[in-house]
Protein backbone atom coordinates (compact mmCIF):
# COMPACT_ATOMS: atom_id res chain seq x y z
CA UNK A 1 0.00 0.00 0.00
CA UNK A 2 1.24 3.44 -0.89
CA UNK A 3 -0.42 5.39 1.91
CA UNK A 4 -3.55 7.41 2.42
CA UNK A 5 -4.95 10.46 0.68
CA UNK A 6 -7.22 13.27 1.84
CA UNK A 7 -10.28 14.86 0.28
CA UNK A 8 -8.38 17.50 -1.68
CA UNK A 9 -6.16 14.88 -3.31
CA UNK A 10 -9.14 12.63 -4.05
CA UNK A 11 -10.95 15.52 -5.76
CA UNK A 12 -7.85 16.11 -7.87
CA UNK A 13 -7.68 12.41 -8.76
CA UNK A 14 -11.35 12.43 -9.76
CA UNK A 15 -11.00 15.63 -11.80
CA UNK A 16 -8.06 14.20 -13.72
CA UNK A 17 -9.55 10.69 -13.95
CA UNK A 18 -6.12 9.61 -12.72
CA UNK A 19 -7.23 6.62 -10.64
CA UNK A 20 -9.82 3.93 -10.25
CA UNK A 21 -11.86 4.74 -7.13
CA UNK A 22 -13.24 1.61 -5.48
CA UNK A 23 -15.97 1.79 -2.83
CA UNK A 24 -15.83 -1.41 -0.75
CA UNK A 25 -19.21 -1.09 0.99
CA UNK A 26 -22.21 -3.31 0.29
CA UNK A 27 -24.18 -2.76 -2.94
CA UNK A 28 -27.13 -1.39 -0.94
CA UNK A 29 -24.95 1.15 0.89
CA UNK A 30 -23.28 2.13 -2.40
CA UNK A 31 -26.70 2.68 -4.00
CA UNK A 32 -27.77 4.98 -1.16
CA UNK A 33 -24.85 7.30 -1.88
CA UNK A 34 -21.30 7.21 -3.18
CA UNK A 35 -18.57 9.42 -4.56
CA UNK A 36 -19.34 10.15 -8.23
CA UNK A 37 -17.11 8.15 -10.53
CA UNK A 38 -16.45 5.43 -8.00
CA UNK A 39 -17.28 1.78 -8.55
CA UNK A 40 -18.53 -0.79 -6.11
CA UNK A 41 -16.48 -3.87 -5.24
CA UNK A 42 -17.61 -5.01 -1.77
CA UNK A 43 -14.80 -6.03 0.57
CA UNK A 44 -16.19 -9.58 0.79
CA UNK A 45 -15.79 -10.01 -2.98
CA UNK A 46 -12.45 -8.25 -3.28
CA UNK A 47 -10.37 -11.39 -2.66
CA UNK A 48 -12.09 -13.19 -5.52
CA UNK A 49 -12.01 -10.19 -7.85
CA UNK A 50 -8.59 -8.67 -7.12
CA UNK A 51 -7.25 -9.71 -10.53
CA UNK A 52 -9.48 -7.08 -12.16
CA UNK A 53 -6.96 -4.45 -11.03
CA UNK A 54 -4.20 -5.84 -13.27
CA UNK A 55 -2.96 -3.04 -15.48
CA UNK A 56 -4.37 -0.19 -13.35
CA UNK A 57 -1.83 2.54 -12.61
CA UNK A 58 -3.57 3.84 -9.49
CA UNK A 59 -6.40 2.64 -7.26
CA UNK A 60 -8.00 4.50 -4.33
CA UNK A 61 -10.15 2.50 -1.91
CA UNK A 62 -13.08 4.06 -0.02
CA UNK A 63 -15.10 2.84 2.99
CA UNK A 64 -17.33 4.55 5.58
CA UNK A 65 -14.63 5.63 8.07
CA UNK A 66 -11.28 5.04 6.37
CA UNK A 67 -10.38 1.88 8.31
CA UNK A 68 -11.54 -1.02 6.12
CA UNK A 69 -10.28 0.75 3.02
CA UNK A 70 -6.74 0.40 4.41
CA UNK A 71 -7.23 -3.38 4.51
CA UNK A 72 -8.62 -3.33 0.97
CA UNK A 73 -5.67 -1.25 -0.28
CA UNK A 74 -3.23 -3.66 1.36
CA UNK A 75 -5.00 -6.61 -0.27
CA UNK A 76 -4.81 -5.06 -3.72
CA UNK A 77 -1.16 -4.06 -3.21
CA UNK A 78 -0.25 -7.59 -2.14
CA UNK A 79 -1.68 -9.14 -5.29
CA UNK A 80 1.34 -10.12 -7.37
CA UNK A 81 -0.35 -9.11 -10.63
CA UNK A 82 -0.82 -5.52 -9.47
CA UNK A 83 2.08 -3.16 -10.09
CA UNK A 84 0.40 0.23 -9.69
CA UNK A 85 -0.09 2.60 -6.81
CA UNK A 86 -2.84 1.91 -4.28
CA UNK A 87 -4.05 4.24 -1.53
CA UNK A 88 -6.84 4.47 0.98
CA UNK A 89 -9.11 7.50 1.32
CA UNK A 90 -8.17 8.42 4.91
CA UNK A 91 -11.31 10.15 6.21
CA UNK A 92 -13.67 7.65 4.62
CA UNK A 93 -16.99 8.51 3.09
CA UNK A 94 -18.08 10.27 6.31
CA UNK A 95 -15.28 12.78 5.75
CA UNK A 96 -16.05 13.41 2.07
CA UNK A 97 -17.30 16.96 1.58
CA UNK A 98 -17.84 16.67 -2.15
CA UNK A 99 -20.90 15.61 -4.11
CA UNK A 100 -22.65 12.30 -3.45
CA UNK A 101 -24.32 10.34 -6.20
CA UNK A 102 -27.32 8.15 -5.46
CA UNK A 103 -28.80 5.31 -7.44
CA UNK A 104 -32.55 5.04 -7.49
CA UNK A 105 -34.41 1.73 -7.24
CA UNK A 106 -34.71 1.63 -11.04
CA UNK A 107 -30.91 1.72 -11.41
CA UNK A 108 -30.45 -1.52 -9.52
CA UNK A 109 -28.67 -2.24 -6.28
CA UNK A 110 -31.16 -0.53 -3.99
CA UNK A 111 -32.05 -2.46 -0.88
CA UNK A 112 -35.85 -2.23 -1.10
CA UNK A 113 -36.63 -5.85 -0.19
CA UNK A 114 -38.38 -8.43 -2.33
CA UNK A 115 -41.02 -7.52 -4.90
CA UNK A 116 -44.62 -7.84 -3.78
CA UNK A 117 -46.29 -11.01 -5.10
CA UNK A 118 -49.24 -9.00 -6.45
Amino acid sequence: MDGEIDGEELRSVLDDEAARVVDIRSPAAFARGHIPGSENVPLGRLVDEVEQFDGDDRVVTVCPKGKSSVQAARLIASYEGFEGRVESFAPGLQGWDGPIEERGADAGGADEGPDAPF
